[in-house]
């Protein structure tokens, strides 16, 4: 017959069996949680690289950002270049138009001085001054506008006159009464000239009349 002690022993050890194998599967649950939060939480290396390539996205932007400025700040600096060269052209032309009634004084005086004047010494120095300024006027890209033998053009040419004159055709220039000069392909003042026009027909009575008048003399 077994002892009262061990009769009461074995359900105690029953029992710690039971608590031990508990103990045991709440420590592997546990292990297991943490083995699964490890696994979602990124690592170290992860998350540096995540934050290099979100430095390198945030450089990149700042990078295009600078180009941007600095290629509207060359556009800025080209459009005041340009600008400021117009503004330069622009008064430059002023300048060597206001010049040109001087060369015309020049030229009027010269073309109404007497034969044999122009050897003095007063009419010598005249002329120097004369080429002096045309010169200067030739230096900066001033040239005159050709009218001899040409075709009347509205860009370069002003008409003071239309003639009927026989040599010339319709639209040709007959003469020139005042030079016209240009600065590049900017007319500082147009050549003022003669132009050619077509004769005009006679009425068609006058032919009648000229046509009957000859039937009678004959």
């Amino acid at each position: 017959m077994p002892d009262k002690d061990t009769v009461e022993q074995e359900p105690r050890v029953a029992e710690e069996e039971m608590e031990s194998t508990e103990q045991v599967d709440v420590v592997e649950a546990s292990d297991v949680v943490e083995e699964e939060a490890e696994a979602e939480e990124p690592t170290e290396v992860e998350q540096l690289q995540e934050e290099l390539e979100e430095a390198r996205a945030e450089a990149e932007e700042y990078l295009d950002g600078w180009r941007r400025a600095q290629a509207e700040f060359s556009n800025y600096k080209k459009r005041q270049r340009a600008e400021q060269a117009k503004i330069r052209e622009l008064a430059n032309a002023n300048l060597l138009r206001k010049l040109l009634p001087v060369l015309d004084d020049f030229d009027r005086a010269i073309a109404t001085m007497p034969e044999g004047v122009q050897k003095l010494s007063w009419s010598q120095g005249l002329l120097m001054v004369r080429r002096k300024l045309e010169a200067i006027l030739e230096s900066e890209g001033v040239e005159p506008i050709e009218t001899e033998g040409e075709s009347f053009d509205p860009n370069y040419h002003e008409a003071v006159t239309h003639e009927e004159l026989e040599g010339y055709e319709e639209g040709e220039i007959i003469g020139e009464v005042q030079k016209g000069y240009a600065l590049g392909d900017r007319v500082l003042r147009p050549a003022l000239v003669r132009v050619a026009k077509a004769p005009s027909s006679p009425p068609e009575g006058d032919d009648v009349a000229g046509e009957e008048s000859g039937v009678s003399d004959g």
